[in-house]
């Protein structure tokens, strides 16, 4: 990726003019219909933007091609609208979109011809606002006044905001790199939380309200107490009998997730085995900048300072009497906190990192910090949004859950926890929550002045959150401190049962079992390079623009692609090497050795890091000529053996318990530096 990035930022220095133009083109993309929903236009922007403080691209040209870019893209929508009329809209592929021409619709009829400024911030109908104002024929003038005022502003806040965000990132200096992965994680797992969200709301409300209509008819011809509370609770008449039964269909979900997982952490299934690939992955990208914004969020969702928030809102509600809202919001924290404690006591999972704490708390699943701070903020939001309108709701609602993510976030950053526990304690906290809300709103609303509750509940959260990050902040990045163990063994210890100790197969960031690691080095990569290089290994090309569009060629050779990385338990490969050959079939292959590190070394005078690594063939195709594809072949004894030709000292293993078949016959290759010579 650095690789790929230097590739990149170099030649836009030597083609700056192809960036300008890009960025007028991705800017005009924005404006026209459909077309800015696939291209994405602004987050490109942004982050060509964030290279003029490093000097590859210069400010005042940026900002014309998006200008320029943004007023001719309105204009050309605009003269769609004013030449077709409404024919335009029935034509594919915005017929295909009536929802989004409804919304557009309305949102013009309500802001009149300021909607062609704000649209131009207001994603989705951003698009189809100019296509509106020329078919209700807005004066041309009036128009280009306020289209070229908006682009003006859009283009400036948003390259303005790149330049900020790369002067921000320049200031960091060697913690940039890791700090920019490690946003681009959270936005991308922020993304993905979201989007499930509303698939599953989506998918999930038909769904619910076919299956809310079976069970009413079934419990409206039956005589009991379950049918008539059946009847009661999903009485159409009542406006909160939808919201309950979507709610309920969410139980089920939050708590089958709970137990799949605790299944998985029971009997070590794949997901226990992706664990530690993301522990080992998220501990690569850490940063002092990284830790310390990650310690101080970790340190928000700290026991004390959820106890004070807890204690404010309960005083808050025995102040406005509403004392079964006090009782549910106590059962709540802390049933919540009870029963994390209990499973984790039963389960007794152990930490990655088993001396970040004593007691009940050393112990893993679920994650404390996920499971309470769900249900501390989540609970919260219930009873502030039940006095709010619907706009402030969303408002509440996005800021808990922001709040909620990131605090998990940061337990998988620091590595106080695994991924299972994370996910896990936010799984079971949902469930607590969705329980105690769905019997909460049951009960008549009582008035708790949401409003001021709010504001209280955040004073809490600054003034606790301020004064434990203060208090135990330098003790705290001391704590997480990320710590490398390397266990050292012998020659005699390694040769004998050490090696079986490191892993036998590669796992990927899923947990699932890829090919054998069939190589295991002792000593230095640059050693093994120059043994190597005698028999014709050698390093593969880099990936930059012109390797990555070398796919794309139906002739392109096995020595002039770049290799894919692979993950090995959360590990990217700390050495690639290829050799080229020529297959059976005339079609194109190599053998590629990659060797990640372990946390083992050979004991010595000098101590020389243990690498273990996976030798295979890759074979390249051209289906029907017309691109470049790479096959792996399933078998690992022969690329292993070409390997071994060079080593004259190196020794062949058998692994005990390994699986042998024509594919591995479980036998690893032992070399170390001493005797690592190539043959005469």
């Amino acid at each position: 990726m650095a690789s790929l990035i230097s590739s990149a930022t170099d030649w836009l220095s030597a083609h700056s003019l192809i960036a300008y133009l890009a960025v007028f083109l991705l800017a005009f993309s924005e404006s026209i219909p459909m077309v800015g929903v696939v291209v994405p236009g602004t987050a490109v922007i942004l982050a060509l933007s964030a290279l003029i403080p490093s000097g590859v691209l210069r400010l005042w040209p940026l900002l014309v091609a998006a200008t320029a870019g943004a007023i001719v893209g309105d204009g050309v929508s605009f003269w769609l609208g004013h030449r077709y009329r409404g024919e335009i809209l029935r034509r594919w592929p915005l017929s295909k979109y009536p929802d989004l021409i409804k919304r557009s619709e309305a949102f013009f009829e309500r802001h009149g011809d300021k909607s062609v400024f704000i649209a131009r911030f207001a994603p989705g109908v951003r698009a189809f606002i100019p296509i509106l104002a020329g078919m209700l024929a807005m004066p041309v003038r009036r128009f280009y006044a306020v289209n070229i005022a908006s682009a003006l502003v859009w283009a400036g806040s948003h390259i303005l905001s790149g330049v900020l965000f790369g002067a921000t990132f320049r200031v960091l200096g060697a913690a940039a790199k890791p700090v920019a992965i490690l946003l681009v994680v959270l936005l991308a797992a922020g993304w993905a939380v979201w989007s499930l969200v509303r698939w599953t709301l989506k998918r999930a409300v038909p769904l619910v309200d076919a299956g809310i209509t079976k069970l009413r008819c079934w419990a409206e011809v039956r005589d009991s107490w379950l049918s008539r509370s059946i009847v009661g609770l999903l009485d159409p008449e009542r406006s909160e009998a939808r919201v309950l039964a979507v709610m309920l269909a969410l139980l089920v979900g939050a708590a089958w997730v709970f137990l799949g997982i605790l299944e998985d952490v029971v009997n070590g299934e794949p997901l226990v085995l992706a664990d530690g690939a993301i522990y080992n992955a998220l501990q690569e990208i850490r940063s002092p900048a990284g830790d310390a914004v990650m310690i101080g969020i970790t340190e928000l969702g700290d026991p004390k300072v959820v106890v004070a928030v807890t204690a404010v809102v309960f005083l808050w509600l025995a102040w406005k009497r509403a004392w079964h809202t006090a009782a549910f919001w106590l059962i709540a924290v802390a049933g919540a906190s009870a029963l994390n404690t209990a499973i984790k006591v039963t389960l007794h999972r152990a930490r990655p990192d088993e001396l970040l704490y004593s007691g009940w708390s050393a112990f893993s699943f679920p994650s404390g910090h996920s499971t309470t701070n769900m249900v501390l903020y989540g609970f919260l939001a219930v009873l502030v949004a039940r006095e709010l309108r619907p706009a402030p709701r969303l408002s509440v609602a996005l800021g808990a859950l922001s709040l909620i993510f990131l605090i998990a976030v940061s337990r998988l950053y620091l590595g106080a926890h695994w991924f299972s526990d994370v996910v896990g304690g936010a799984a079971f906290g949902s469930a607590w929550l969705i329980l105690l809300s769905l019997l909460y709103l049951r009960r008549p609303a009582e008035r708790i002045g949401s409003p001021a509750l709010l504001v209280a509940a955040c004073a809490a959260l600054l003034l606790a959150g301020s004064a434990n990050i203060f208090q135990n902040h330098a003790g705290d990045v001391q704590r997480y401190a990320v710590r490398h163990t390397t266990q050292t063994v012998t020659v005699a210890d390694w040769q004998t049962t050490g090696w079986q100790t490191l892993p036998a197969w590669r796992f990927d960031l899923t947990g699932e079992v890829e090919e054998p690691l069939t190589f295991q080095w002792a000593g230095s990569l640059q050693n093994l390079q120059e043994v190597l290089q005698k028999d014709g290994w050698r390093q593969p090309v880099g990936w930059s623009v012109t390797t990555t569009v070398a796919w794309l060629s139906p002739t392109t050779d096995a020595a002039f692609i770049p290799v894919v990385p692979l993950f090995a338990s959360g590990r990217l490969p700390d050495l690639t090497l290829i050799q080229s050959s020529v297959a059976p079939a005339s079609s194109a292959s190599r053998l590629v050795l990659r060797l990640w590190a372990t946390d083992m070394e050979l004991a010595g005078v000098e101590p020389k890091p243990l690498w273990t690594g996976s030798v295979m063939e890759e074979r390249i195709h051209h289906p029907l000529s017309l691109i470049t594809v790479v096959s792996t072949g399933s078998d690992f004894n022969a690329p292993r053996q070409t390997l071994a030709r060079s080593f004259d000292g190196g020794t062949l293993m058998v692994r005990a318990g390994a699986p042998t078949n024509a594919e591995w016959d479980g036998r690893v290759l032992l070399a170390r530096q001493e005797v690592g010579a190539t043959k005469p």
